[in-house]
């Protein structure tokens, strides 16, 4: 199928079969196209916790309004913004990319500069929510990357993040819940949504051409 296939195949899969198990590479392929997402100034502030301990599986759907796909799916993803920006997480990114890049010392660029001026001083709240939008276009590329792979996923916001974050501890780590993904296999037989036509504006209705 072209990519464009996979999306149309996929959909916010609600019954998962339990007895199919994701393959560990398709997994990791999903989590390296994660990685190489975009983000602002290549951050990166957000980490992805993959849970696939049934007991702490069975916690967090007791906090996700009991959809039981978290329990039923191989995995569940967790994307958790930082709580803020601080001068050692864009040092470390920055000082990173010379490493890799093999670049001289840039510790007093004015780009590296201006983040270190600006980001750290903002509310905590403010870099949070720059930080989740960062993480939201990670959640996309998954959803994309598992369609190619041809694993179902459902992206979940109905959860108590405040509870997710006490169970996976995320507070000790600087990290705050965004997003929760089960990724699996549909049990096509139970989910009353899976035969149903994918509904999407026309490109007509929806693209806004500008020649």
């Amino acid at each position: 199928m072209s990519l464009i296939e996979k999306l149309q195949w996929r959909y916010a899969t609600k019954k998962m079969d339990a007895s199919k198990v994701v393959p560990k590479e398709k997994l990791e392929q999903i989590l390296d196209a994660i990685r190489l997402s975009a983000s602002s100034s290549g951050l990166q502030p957000y980490e992805v916790i993959v849970v696939s301990n049934k007991a702490i599986r069975e916690k967090i759907c007791t906090i996700a309004s009991n959809q039981s796909q978290i329990i039923d799916c191989s995995y569940v993803l967790v994307f958790a913004a930082w709580d803020t920006y601080t001068a050692q997480r864009i040092n470390d990114a920055f000082d990173m990319t010379e490493e890799i890049r093999n670049l001289k010392s840039e510790s007093g660029t004015a780009y590296r500069q201006n983040l270190l001026k600006n980001y750290p001083t903002r509310d905590p709240e403010v870099n949070f929510t720059h930080a989740a939008k960062q993480a939201y276009i990670a959640v996309g590329t998954a959803l994309i990357a598992a369609s190619y792979q041809q694993v179902d996923c459902t992206p979940m916001e109905g959860f108590d993040p405040v509870a997710l974050d006490d169970i996976l501890n995320l507070k000790e780590r600087g990290l705050r819940s965004v997003v929760i993904m089960p990724i699996g296999y549909r049990k096509a037989d139970e989910d009353w949504l899976v035969n149903l036509k994918k509904v999407r504006r026309s490109k007509d209705q929806f693209v806004i051409r500008i020649e």
